[in-house]
């Protein structure tokens, strides 16, 4: 008898983009992005900072070139919508949690618009116990798990705009418990559990989130994203053209274009001059064929590099749009 044939392994390949994935309840970032890998056979990927398991939506995975940009989404503004359930506190702030508290709801309609208002613009935040953040080089939920509890320091973030979408002060008819459905626009690092919990004990009741979205990361939205059923549907030779291209992670930023020379020298390392306004940071693209060739900053008239491409990258980036071509015609 023949032994059975031995598992094939995947062939890696240079795939270079940016896949706007509508991540699932229940995933980390990180098996999230190894799904994604997997089934783009890519060789090299990284994703733009976790979204929490117990939260769906838009996560921008990196692959090939675009890891170089990721900083960019670490750092950019988000959009959540969540809903709070006022009335009982958790050990997690979150629905997951031990019940800890319970009071009553009974709070106005005017006493929530007023609140929420408080909470709107520069604010300070103490993390959660059940957070990522590291303490002596060991993170916080880690020592929740112990059933420890380490000081933290409250860290200022901004909320820039806090929106209620709906909301009921009663348990009763449709709605089984009193709530609060919120549209937040946030900076980088805000915790929204905290946020919540934070609302609903300045209502006098205190309050867990039961719900957490992200719709929208750096201008980047969940209404674009896919999902990884609808990324393994698709037939492999399909799966490349779910990728946006790189330079979707400098979404809103000064254009440059440069001819044959001096993007060759700019590709080297080499400042260029020429008639450009002032700009913390554009991107700079060749002109034959167009394509993506890295970041800069223009200061007075001078085009300085930041984060260049390499030709290969570019080659690359250039043959997988090419139907039929891909990344393995290279």
């Amino acid at each position: 008898m023949t032994a059975p044939p031995s598992r094939a392994r995947v062939q890696r390949r240079p795939v270079h983009g940016v896949l706007l994935l509508d991540k699932p309840l229940g995933l980390s970032s990180n098996q999230a992005l190894q799904k994604a890998k997997w089934l783009l056979r890519a060789e090299k990927a990284g994703h733009t900072g976790t979204l929490d398991p117990l939260a769906s939506g838009v996560l921008p995975l990196c692959f090939g070139a675009a890891t170089k940009f990721s900083q960019l989404q670490l750092d950019a503004d988000k959009t959540y919508e969540t809903i709070v359930r006022l009335g009982v506190n958790t050990s997690t702030a979150d629905a997951e949690g031990e019940v800890l508290q319970q009071r009553p709801v009974s709070c106005t309609a005017g006493q929530v618009v007023q609140t929420l208002d408080d909470f709107t613009g520069p604010i300070r935040q103490v993390p959660p116990m059940h957070s990522a953040l590291k303490k002596d080089g060991k993170a916080l939920y880690e020592y929740a798990r112990e059933g420890q509890s380490v000081e933290r320091e409250a860290r200022a973030v901004t909320i820039h705009d806090l929106e209620l979408l709906d909301f009921a002060l009663t348990g009763e008819g449709a709605h089984p418990y009193p709530y609060l459905h919120l549209r937040v626009q946030c900076s980088k690092g805000t915790y929204i559990r905290t946020l919540g919990e934070d609302i609903g004990n300045a209502l006098g009741c205190g309050g867990h989130l039961t719900m957490l979205r992200r719709v929208a990361t750096g201008g980047l939205h969940v209404q674009d994203a896919i999902t990884l059923d609808q990324l393994e549907a698709l037939p492999e030779e399909q799966r490349l053209q779910a990728l946006h291209p790189v330079e979707t992670l400098l979404h809103g930023w000064p254009q440059i274009t440069l001819g044959h020379d001096d993007a060759g020298r700019f590709l080297s390392g080499m400042r260029r001059r020429g008639p450009w306004s002032d700009a913390p940071q554009v991107a700079v693209f060749g002109d034959q064929p167009r394509a993506l060739l890295g970041a800069a900053q223009v200061k007075a008239g001078e085009l300085i590099p930041m984060r260049l491409l390499s030709p290969a990258e570019i080659a690359q980036m250039l043959a997988q749009k090419v139907p039929g071509g891909g990344p393995d015609a290279v």
